[in-house]
């Protein structure tokens, strides 16, 4: 079973930028399509920002408006979400996903696995 570990959380200002990884292990990260998704207090979990088996196709949810940017590595079975002119709304708890089957990407029952999420602050 794979097993996802997000990390890169943290405190930063606003307009400030983070890096979010979710490393993989128990399976190859490669045979899997991965999110990011948010979820504040109180609210449904909501999608950030996906990308394909082989890194060639990325989808992001419209409030990024080309701030993040989602990749992978797949020799170190990571992902990544680059986050820059961080705002603080964004501040939430980032999850990365798994997705074996793929299909909509924005949805949460198109994924297969979860990591334990990563709380980012952003102060302004």
């Amino acid at each position: 079973q794979v097993q996802l570990l997000d990390a890169g959380g943290g405190l930063v200002q606003a307009g400030g930028s983070l890096r979010l990884s979710c490393a993989a292990s128990g399976g190859t990260l490669s045979s899997y399509a991965m999110g990011w998704f948010r979820q504040a207090p109180g609210k449904e979990r909501e999608f950030v920002a996906a990308i394909s088996w082989s890194g060639g196709n990325t989808y992001y949810a419209d409030f990024v408006e080309g701030r993040f940017t989602i990749s992978r590595d797949n020799n170190k079975n990571t992902v990544y979400l680059q986050m820059n002119s961080l705002k603080p709304e964004d501040a939430d708890v980032y999850y990365c996903a798994a997705s074996f089957t793929g299909g909509l990407m924005h949805q949460e029952a198109s994924y297969d696995y979860w990591g334990q999420g990563t709380q980012v602050t952003v102060s302004s």
